[in-house]
């Protein structure tokens, strides 16, 4: 009897260091997405043109490296304030922790090399090796064509710079562990012709990362089956505990954008282009959509006609999406 308790007791110990021992590498040695590039480019004006346009209409960095107004409608951005960061994602909106977004600005990102940008922006690790929480898209980023990452990384380098002083994110248990495991090595792809539509499209619509907004998700992770079809859940910011529904995006006739013509997906986008237009003022409690419109509404026809043929070419989801619940 002795003996087993004895054999038990090492059996126990061994399995006790050997999860010790997976934990602090999980923790002190992950993530490991490999060393930043040396990289050296020209800060050209057409760089920075490409840059500006996907940061602001495409990618949509600036949506959450600037605060936005959410007592108007779809949160449009407050004036004087891009890119410096400080946007809270807390626990009260679904996520494991606390989580702010990043000064973008030189004043944020000048002890940064480009090539720390790039493993940034395409892996979610930072300068110090720390790994970042996917509310930051990096996971579609890397997929994209080094050359636009070079482009966001010139406009960002062209802001003027704004003091800003963000807290630290933090995340709770387990997550603290499993965001270790999160990162990846980016898989860059080539951007595709735009006489290719399809093609072309799919490479806008992850560089929007629309499937993470546009898909139902359990515990965080969208369920790919279920992939456009709408219906993800998000508490709305200063809601007063309503609920915003993302639309189905497949084209199902039912209940997607199925019998939406090409000229009525661009026109939906398009109605916020006239900035003299004021939004609508929001109470706390009433509807509101975390869609960036105000931002998107700058894609350019072309582009957005794209994404419409990349959209029309999935399988339809019938999934009917209640888009708005007040609190109970």
């Amino acid at each position: 009897m002795k003996k087993f308790k004895k054999i038990t007791f090492i059996i126990l110990v061994i399995i006790i260091v050997a999860i010790g021992i997976l934990l602090s590498y999980v923790k002190f040695v992950l993530p490991d997405t490999g060393k930043a590039q040396d990289l050296k480019f020209d800060y050209t004006p057409e760089r920075i043109e490409r840059g500006h346009y996907l940061a602001t209409s495409v990618c949509v960095c600036m949506d959450c490296h600037s605060s936005r107004d959410w007592t108007k409608f779809s949160g449009p951005l407050s004036t004087g304030t891009l890119g410096k960061g400080g946007e809270r994602f807390g626990r009260e909106y679904g996520f494991p922790g606390e989580y702010f977004s990043k000064n973008i600005t030189p004043f944020g990102i000048s002890r940064y090399t480009d090539g720390e940008l790039y493993r940034v922006i395409t892996t979610g690790v930072t300068k110090e090796g720390k790994a970042l929480f996917p509310v930051m898209p990096y996971i579609y980023y890397g997929s994209m064509d080094p050359d636009d990452i070079k482009c966001i990384i010139a406009y960002i380098r062209s802001l003027p710079g704004i003091e800003s002083k963000v807290p630290n994110s933090e995340s709770d248990f387990p997550m603290n562990f499993i965001i270790n495991l999160i990162p990846k090595k980016s898989n860059p792809q080539k951007i595709p012709s735009k006489e290719n539509k399809i093609a072309y499209g799919a490479y806008l619509t992850n560089a929007a990362g629309c499937i993470e907004c546009h898909t139902q998700a359990e515990k965080g992770q969208i369920i790919r089956e279920k992939a456009f079809g709408g219906g993800r859940e998000f508490p709305i910011i200063n809601g007063n505990g309503a609920i915003v529904r993302s639309a189905n995006i497949t084209p199902d006739k039912k209940t997607g954008i199925g019998n939406w013509t090409q000229e009525a997906f661009i026109a939906r986008f398009k109605i916020y282009s006239d900035t003299s237009i004021n939004l609508p003022v929001i109470k706390p409690g009433e509807f509101n959509s975390i869609m960036p419109w105000t931002m998107y509404t700058h894609m350019n026809n072309e582009d957005l006609a794209a994404i419409y043929s990349y959209l029309h070419s999935l399988k339809p989801i019938e999934n009917t999406v209640v888009k708005f619940s007040p609190k109970l």
